[in-house]
């Protein structure tokens, strides 16, 4: 789904895509693999909400299904019993620059000379475009339209002239550019890769003798996995019958992980390279207060993304923290969508002012980002029809000014309100009595005791590697 599709959502038009979610295991147990696997996609659902899929190895024989739909809309128990096997990945996905169709579901599955394989993947090949051409010109057929089928293609053409696995992998990373973290089924073994600058986030557990794989660790601690460490930018991680093996490819001096992992993807609860989500988000908070303080009776937040950095921001400011802002979380992807005369209908379906809360208070209002301000304007609007005397928006992440090419659905710079406006001209628009970012020197700040570099080039344009001209991206693999 491209933005301008997002749009017409009516009840997430004015909030970022994740880039999708993925999760494996090799079971050396006698585990129920694909209900672990759901119940592992079902932690991640927040990563993606469009479709969703498990694939199953099932002595050298790959059994799968997906479709479009949450991760219990395309599974029941019927389903799920039928999915036996030895080894599992799954994948949740939401699209950006692709169509958003049941072709482009994940995991995909391919038959080639040597068997089969399965592919989850997220991210986004900044040249898939490039690949997919010259693949085609040697007679490669696609059904899809997203790059994680360039990666399979790969895959097989690599696997027929190497002589092992992992002489194909690592002869295929060195073809791919741009971001991603996936998850390979092979006949025998389960395999990892992170891109070598470690955009996408992948960590590995153990669950009594079997490994685990996943974008996040909230999805080992939802099936009682211990976790062990995260895959290093450039790894790949092989797992078979004897355990775990690593091969470690050529890196970039400094890594360049998705700094929005904390910001906004990744849920509180996860670490990310050893980070806690919600201890970098409370650090956004206090950091926000410092930088803009204010006098005001309330600091309330953005459910759910506004909330952690909002009791940061009220602990650092003495501003009492409270609810504000009331979500109806049974909205979804059903919810009939309002026509462009009623967008107002959907936020207010989505959101609910607590007119006792704020009745007759000076509020501050945390959010995590303003990607076009529409939502935020009726936001703020709500609030002082219920009663809000001022209201002073805080975002605790910088202006977005510029589009991402790794995954995330950042929409293109026209759409971004804050590319052709300033800072007072957002306020206004937005109907705030005042506004303020968190710097991108404080952001950078928040994951305390990192040990990695970090992207930010939605905020400040300066990309970790060669990009495409804007408005000509390919259709993302693990969004696509």
């Amino acid at each position: 789904m491209n933005f301008y599709n997002s749009m017409r959502d009516g009840i997430r038009f004015d909030k970022l895509r994740e880039e999708c979610g993925v999760f494996g295991i090799f079971n050396n147990d006698r585990h129920d693999i694909a209900r672990l696997t759901y119940y592992g996609l079902y932690a991640l659902q927040h990563r993606g909400q469009e479709s969703c899929g498990i694939a199953v190895n099932d002595n050298g024989t790959i059994l799968y299904h997906k479709d479009m739909g949450l991760v219990p809309e395309v599974f029941n128990d019927v389903v799920v019993n039928h999915l036996k096997g030895q080894i599992a990945i799954g994948h949740v996905r939401y699209s950006t620059t692709g169509a958003s169709r049941r072709e482009n579901a994940q995991p995909m599955v391919i038959n080639y000379r040597n068997g089969q394989m399965a592919l989850a993947h997220n991210g986004n090949l900044v040249n898939a475009l490039e690949l997919r051409t010259d693949l085609e010109n040697k007679g490669a057929i696609f059904q899809s339209s997203n790059d994680s089928e360039v990666i399979l293609n790969l895959l097989s053409r690599y696997r027929i002239t190497s002589e092992s696995i992992e002489e194909t992998l690592t002869k295929m990373i060195k073809d791919l550019k741009g971001s991603y973290s996936l998850l390979l089924l092979t006949p025998k073994r389960l395999v990892g890769m992170r891109d070598p600058l470690g955009i996408r986030p992948l960590c590995i557990g153990i669950l009594d003798n079997s490994y685990v794989l996943a974008s996040e660790t909230c999805a080992l601690d939802a099936i009682g996995a211990e976790y062990v460490r995260d895959v290093n930018p450039g790894e790949i991680v092989l797992i078979g019958e004897q355990g775990i093996e690593s091969i470690q490819t050529e890196v970039p001096e400094e890594s360049k992980l998705c700094i929005f992992e904390f910001i906004y993807f990744a849920r509180p609860d996860s670490y990310i390279d050893g980070i806690s989500v919600h201890q970098a988000r409370m650090e956004a908070g206090r950091r926000l207060a410092e930088e803009h303080p204010v006098d005001a009776d309330l600091v309330i937040g953005a459910p759910d993304s506004g909330l952690t950095a909002a009791m940061g921001f009220s602990e650092k400011s003495g501003i009492p923290y409270g609810q504000g802002l009331l979500k109806n979380r049974y909205v979804g992807r059903t919810f009939i969508q309002p026509d462009q005369a009623q967008r107002e209908i959907g936020v207010t379906i989505k959101f609910n002012a607590m007119k006792s809360a704020i009745d007759g208070k000076r509020i501050v209002m945390i959010d995590d980002s303003i990607v076009r301000g529409t939502t935020t304007r009726r936001i703020v609007q709500m609030l002082k029809n219920a009663g809000a005397k001022e209201v002073h928006m805080r975002v605790s992440s910088p202006p977005m000014r510029f589009p991402c090419y790794f995954g995330v659905d950042i929409p293109s710079t026209k759409q971004l309100v804050a590319s052709a406006n300033s800072i007072e001209q957002i306020r206004e628009m937005i109907g705030a009595d005042s506004l303020g970012y968190l710097s991108l020197e404080g952001l950078l700040k928040t994951p305390v005791s990192a040990r990695c570099g970090f992207c930010s080039a939605c905020f400040n344009g300066k990309y970790p590697m060669s990009v495409p001209m804007e408005g000509n991206k390919f259709s993302c693999g693990g969004c696509g």
